[in-house]
C-alpha cells in the first residue's frame, strides 16, 4: 500500500511529538532504516515508524524519522502534528537513527553442540560447543529561522524553515479555517480526519504542518527535531490511523538516565515457546503481534527489545559525526575541487572511472542542488571525474561555494555534532516495539522513566544439543530445555495457547505489577512435553524448568513477584491532554516486519 501524504499527531502534558513516516519501497523497509548493520547479515524487510525521545530536565527533545515513497510526488508530501505548545525545530540526523536501529536490534542465535556417541549410542559427554560472537550475528529483525506571524483572524502562529522543510504552526477553536488554509496552501488533506483533529483542538492543541520546500525532492528528506518543555514522552496515534496500515510496526527509542516503560499501555514479555528457535525466530513479528493482542494487553502494549547502556551506539556511530567535516573549506573553493574535498573529509568516496559512494544520505541531494550533473551525464560519472566536465559545471548554482557550505552545515554537520553529543551525554538507551492496526489506535501511548527496572539484552543465544539418535534438545537463554524430535520443526505444543508469558503494568517506580503471569503453566507444558518424549533420560536428574528473573524480549523472564500499583490504561485516550553444522553457530537478528530466513537444515 502506498501512502501519498502524511497525517499524524503530537502532544504531551506540556507538549510531545510523534510522526508517521511514508513507505520507502526502494529498500522494502517502510519508513525506517533496515536493521542490517551487522556484517554478513541476512536481508531484512522492516516496515515501521521510528521516533527517538531525549529526556532532559523539564524538556523533551524528539527526533522523528521521515521517509517519502520515491514513487510518489514529493511535492505533494504533507504532514500534520497536533502539539500543545509551539516547539523549536531543527534538522535531525539519519545516521543517528541508523545507529539506533543497528545497535539495539534483537539477535536470536542458535549455537550447536553434539553428544559424543559411543558404541551403545549413549553420550560420553558433551563435545565443546562453539559459541557465536554476537557481533557476528545476523539481523532479524538546521535551527528554527524566518519566523512570521499572521493577523488576528489568521490561523497562522508561526512560519519557519528547517532544512528541506517549510513549517507552519496554526491554531483555532474550529478545524474548518485551518483545513481551508492548508488546502489553499497546497497541503493535502486526509478525508475523515476532521473529527479527530477537532478533538485535539478541543484539548488545547495547535497544529504543526510541514511540507518540502520548493525545489526539494525525496533526496533532500531528513529527520526533524522538535524541542519543547515537558517531563513526559508521548506519541499520539488517534490521527495516525487515517494514514496507517494493518499491523504497522512502531519503534520508540528513549535516551535518558534509566530505562523507560509505557505508562498507559501494557508491557509484555512474550512466550518463548512461540518463538521458532530452529529458524532463528523467523516468526518474530507474528509472535509480537499476537502477544500484544492477548487479553489484558488488548492491542495496547509494547515489548522491550533492548534496555541498557547507550555505549552500544558507539560502534555504529562512525557516520553520525566525523571531526574532519568542515563546511568552511568550501567557501571560495573552485567547484571542480568539491569532490576531492568531500573525499578528504570522508563524506564521499568518488573516483574514476565512474564510481561514487556517498557516506552520508544527504550528500548526494546537496550536490544535486549546487553541483548538478550536466544533462545526459550520470552522477557517478560526473562526480567521479569532475575535471573532465569542468566546462559543463553550472557556475551560477555553485557561486563561491557559500551556499553549498551553508547547506552542508545545516543538514549534515550541525545535526551530526548534536547527535554525537546525545550519544556521549545520555547513558541509557531503551528500545520498545509494538505492532498495531488502525482500529486499535484509540489511545496515545505515554512513556516514563522507571529507575527500578532491569536491563534487557538484545542478544538472545540458545544452544541445540544434538543427540546420537538424531533428536536434539534446545536450551533457551533462561536455561529451560525443549526436546525436539528428529527432523521435526519447532514443536507446536498442543493445548498451549499463550502468546504472552507475562502482561505487566509499569509504575513510575518499583517492579511491574503482573496482570497476567503464565510462567507456571508454560513450565508445566514444557515438563509434560519433554517427559512424553523421554527427556530427560533420567528424570531424577531433570533440571527445574523455571523462568529467569531477567526481563527479556524472548518472554522467558519475569520482573519478580513484587509489584507496584499504577494507573491503568483505561483512563487515558489521549496524550498531553491529561496530567548450523558441526561446531557452528547460526544467528539471526530481527526487529521488524518480516524475516527472510532459510529453513534450518537437519542432519
Amino acid at each position: 500500500m502506498r501512502v501519498l501524504n502524511k497525517v499524524t499527531s503530537l502532544c504531551a502534558v506540556l507538549g510531545a511529538a510523534w510522526t508517521l513516516a511514508l513507505p520507502q519501497t526502494a529498500e522494502a523497509c517502510g519508513g525506517t532504516a533496515c536493521d542490517g548493520g551487522i556484517p554478513n547479515s541476512m536481508p531484512v524487510n522492516q516496515d515501521g515508524e521510528n521516533v527517538l525521545f531525549v529526556l532532559n530536565q523539564n524538556e523533551v527533545e524528539v527526533h522523528i524519522q521521515i521517509s517519502i515513497d520515491p514513487d510518489t510526488n514529493a511535492q505533494k508530501f504533507a504532514w500534520l502534528i497536533p502539539i500543545q505548545e509551539v516547539p523549536e525545530f531543527e534538522v535531525g540526523s539519519q545516521p543517528l537513527f541508523d545507529a539506533l536501529l543497528q545497535s539495539s536490534v534483537p539477535v536470536y542465535q542458535l549455537n550447536q553442540s553434539f553428544e559424543q556417541c559411543g558404541e551403545d549410542g549413549i553420550s560420553g559427554g558433551l563435545s565443546s560447543a562453539t559459541n557465536g560472537d554476537p557481533g557476528a550475528g545476523t539481523d532479524a529483525g538546521g535551527s528554527t529561522s524566518g519566523a512570521d506571524t499572521g493577523g488576528p483572524e489568521d490561523p497562522v502562529l508561526l512560519k519557519t524553515v528547517a532544512g528541506a522543510f517549510e513549517i507552519v504552526v496554526l491554531e483555532g477553536a474550529n478545524i474548518d479555517p485551518i483545513k481551508t488554509w492548508l488546502l489553499d496552501n497546497d497541503f493535502q488533506w486526509i478525508e475523515g480526519s476532521d473529527e479527530v483533529l477537532q478533538q485535539y483542538l478541543d484539548e488545547g492543541q495547535k497544529i504543526v504542518a510541514l511540507k518540502l520546500a520548493s525545489g526539494a525532492d525525496e533526496g533532500d528528506v531528513h529527520p526533524i527535531v522538535l524541542r519543547y518543555p515537558s517531563n513526559e514522552n508521548c506519541f499520539p496515534l488517534r490521527l495516525t490511523r487515517f494514514a496507517s496500515v494493518e499491523n504497522m510496526d512502531i519503534r520508540v527509542f528513549l535516551l535518558g538516565a534509566a530505562r523507560a516503560a509505557p505508562s498507559n499501555y501494557r508491557h509484555v514479555l512474550v512466550n518463548p515457546l512461540k518463538i521458532d528457535w530452529l529458524n532463528f525466530a523467523a516468526n518474530y513479528k507474528e509472535v509480537i503481534t499476537k502477544a500484544v493482542d492477548e487479553l489484558q494487553a488488548d492491542g495496547l502494549a509494547f515489548v522491550t527489545e533492548y534496555a541498557g547502556s547507550s555505549a552500544v551506539l558507539q560502534q555504529f556511530s562512525f557516520n553520525v559525526f566525523n571531526p574532519s567535516w568542515n563546511e568552511a573549506a568550501f567557501v571560495g573553493l573552485a567547484p571542480e575541487e568539491a569532490i576531492n574535498t568531500l573525499n578528504n573529509q570522508g563524506l564521499t568516496s568518488c573516483w574514476e572511472p565512474g564510481f561514487c559512494f556517498y557516506n552520508h544520505p544527504l550528500v548526494e541531494g546537496i550536490l544535486a542542488d549546487f553541483l548538478p550533473p550536466p544533462d545526459g551525464v550520470a552522477p557517478e560519472e560526473f562526480y567521479g571525474n569532475l575535471a573532465a566536465y569542468v566546462d559543463q559545471i553550472d557556475l551560477m548554482l555553485w557561486g563561491d561555494g557559500s551556499g553549498f557550505s551553508t547547506a552542508l552545515n545545516d543538514r549534515i554537520i550541525a545535526p551530526g555534532v548534536h547527535a554525537q553529543e546525545l550519544i556521549d551525554t545520555h547513558e541509557y538507551l531503551t528500545r520498545m516495539y509494538t505492532v498495531i492496526s488502525p482500529n486499535e489506535m484509540i489511545a496515545d501511548p505515554i512513556f516514563h522513566i522507571n529507575p527500578d527496572l532491569g536491563d534487557v539484552d538484545s542478544f538472545r543465544p540458545a544452544t541445540e544439543y544434538n543427540l546420537c539418535d538424531g533428536n536434539s534438545v534446545v536450551t533457551l537463554p533462561d536455561t529451560r530445555e525443549i526436546f525436539v524430535p528428529n527432523g521435526a520443526p519447532w514443536p507446536d505444543f498442543i493445548g498451549e495457547m499463550w502468546w504472552a508469558e507475562e502482561i505487566q503494568q509499569v509504575a513510575l517506580k518499583g517492579k511491574p505489577m503482573h496482570l497476567v503471569n503464565n510462567t507456571a503453566a508454560i513450565n508445566k507444558k514444557i515438563e509434560e512435553w519433554n517427559l512424553a518424549h523421554g527427556w530427560p533420560r533420567f528424570p531424577d536428574d531433570a533440571p527445574t524448568t523455571s523462568a529467569s528473573d531477567t526481563d527479556t524480549d524472548s518472554g522467558t523472564g519475569s520482573e519478580g513477584p513484587d509489584s507496584a500499583t499504577s494507573g491503568g490504561q483505561d483512563d487515558a485516550s489521549g496524550c498531553g491532554c491529561r496530567s548450523e553444522e558441526s561446531g557452528g553457530a547460526g544467528v539471526l537478528a530481527l526487529a521488524g516486519l518480516g524475516l527472510l530466513a532459510a529453513r534450518r537444515r537437519r542432519r
